[in-house]
């Protein structure tokens, strides 16, 4: 089966839940799966489901949560080993699904460069499904994609004080 490239960016709230819902529907379908968390190294609620999953294997290249601040060196360090993880595993056909989840915020915040991305995406087999999230999505990668979701917010709680809760927004 020819796999595709899926891009799911936008300001709204959903991006990586929807790459988490594909994860869970390719593992019900035998298909063996591979999340890359880029930013993200804090626990999760997703992640406690996601270990009860054998066919899904999650790895964050990420510290903690930087968004508010500039990212630190470490920070830096952390995603761009995450990349050069991605640039051996995705060639390795040990996965049939691989999720970059907010790799677009590692461009957004310059860990490396779009084209270091493409570089590692060009490598892919055939079959294999990447699925890209993140907002500030450049526009290189609606270029290779060949699904693209925007996510638009349209009205959030947030915006009425409400903070995020455990087991629906993290």
């Amino acid at each position: 089966m020819k796999g595709y490239i899926h891009l799911y960016t936008g300001h709204g709230k959903g991006k990586t839940t929807a790459a988490i819902g594909l994860a869970v529907r390719a593992a019900g379908a035998g298909k063996k799966v591979f999340i890359g968390q880029f930013i993200k190294g804090m626990p999760y609620a997703e992640l406690s489901a996601l270990k009860k999953l054998p066919e899904i294997t999650v790895k964050q290249f990420g510290r903690g949560c930087f968004i508010e601040n500039k990212p630190t060196q470490e920070d830096i360090n952390a995603a761009r080993e995450g990349l050069t993880d991605m640039a051996m595993i995705i060639p390795s056909n040990e996965y049939e699904v691989i999720i970059m989840d907010e790799v677009c915020i590692a461009l957004y915040y310059n860990l490396f460069t779009t084209q270091e991305l493409l570089n590692v995406l060009s490598n892919r087999t055939e079959n294999l499904e990447i699925i890209l999230t993140g907002r500030h999505a450049p526009p290189e990668l609606y270029q290779i994609a060949d699904l693209i979701t925007e996510m638009k917010e349209i009205k959030h709680y947030y915006n009425n004080g409400i903070q995020a809760r455990e087991g629906i927004e993290y």
